[in-house]
């Protein structure tokens, strides 16, 4: 499989309920337009999880993928940090 035009992002889990499926929050810093202070974004992305092995809290990488289902289109790579 070529990996060049695959995007690979880092998230946090926050919602792991659905069957191999996890919701991951991807935030990002950036600066605003007229005052420069930085300010805080997020997405919510649904991403496939074969094995259920995620738990909320969780680090994790994760690249996209063709569409797996209506809102799926990411899968879970590694799992970087393990919530404690």
């Amino acid at each position: 499989m070529n990996n060049e035009n695959f995007r690979t992002i880092t998230g946090q889990v926050v919602s792991n309920r659905m069957d191999k499926t996890i919701t991951v929050v991807i935030e990002r810093k950036i600066p605003h337009p007229l005052y420069k202070k930085y300010i805080r974004r997020s997405n919510k992305l649904h991403a496939h999880d074969e094995n259920n092995d995620c738990a909320i809290g969780d680090t994790v990488s994760i690249t996209s993928v063709k569409p797996l289902s209506k809102t799926k289109s990411w899968q879970l790579v590694s799992i970087l940090e393990r919530a404690r």
